[in-house]
């Protein structure tokens, strides 16, 4: 059977080896959270591997940096290390763990290299000049989010993941409106926003793109032979 195009997200938890019986209750519930995410856009419920490793299939559509800020942003913040590629996979059931394809095989390949350069966020649309562009945002999104401290992590959680304005999340936590100014001013809710926008705008752009240029072309329609009543 051919292969389908898709969305293939590998998220490889750091230092997870440290506590390991907590680690594995925060992917339970991580998971979850991102079947619920992603909803009609899962091709395969999320799933995680012994070694700490959460694996999602998803339509080429989604925006994987829903998965990423979800990890940072969420509850009990964790690091981790993503790969994110478009591509091939082969068609079957059950969770992406369970599935094979290209676009799994290119994801396993680039984690283990991410791993050896320390990468944390990689992103492979298979559009070259997008790939560059996208190597040089991917770090200042990663930057910003490790900088956050735990109370910064809540308000951006609350501003980018839920969509509160700045009122909505005074009110929630129980906090001054200038408090929660100051917040967003330190925790660059603004950047964030901004660069999350720039980055799933070019990777929207770059699959549609790639995916374009791998459909088969229309056969030109065939001429109509002229009959002999015709002028030439």
């Amino acid at each position: 059977m051919e292969e389908v195009r898709a969305l293939v997200l590998f998220g490889d938890v750091v230092r997870s080896s440290r506590d390991r019986v907590e680690t594995a209750a925060w992917l339970r519930d991580f998971v979850a959270t991102l079947d619920g995410a992603y909803g009609d856009l899962r091709l395969a419920p999320f799933d995680f591997t012994q070694g700490d490793e959460v694996q999602g299939l998803l339509a080429p559509q989604a925006d994987p940096l829903l998965a990423v800020l979800r990890a940072a942003l969420g509850p009990g913040a964790r690091p981790v290390r993503w790969v994110c590629v478009w591509g091939g996979v082969d068609p079957g059931e059950g969770p992406a763990t369970q599935r094979t394809g290209q676009a799994f095989l290119a994801a396993r390949e680039t984690i283990a290299e991410a791993r050896t350069s320390r990468e944390r966020l990689v992103i492979l649309t298979g559009n070259p000049g997008a790939d560059a562009l996208l190597a040089g945002m991917t770090p200042a999104l990663v930057d910003l989010l490790d900088g956050l401290t735990e109370h910064q992590r809540v308000v951006a959680g609350l501003a980018l993941l839920d969509g509160m304005r700045q009122a909505e999340v005074a009110e929630h936590l129980g906090i001054r409106r200038a408090t929660t100014s100051v917040a967003f001013s330190r925790a660059n809710v603004n950047s964030i926003g901004r660069l999350w926008d720039a980055i799933r705008r070019t990777c929207e752009a770059a699959s549609a793109a790639t995916a374009d240029a791998a459909a088969p072309s229309e056969p030109a329609p065939a001429s109509t032979p002229a009959s002999p009543g015709d002028d030439h």
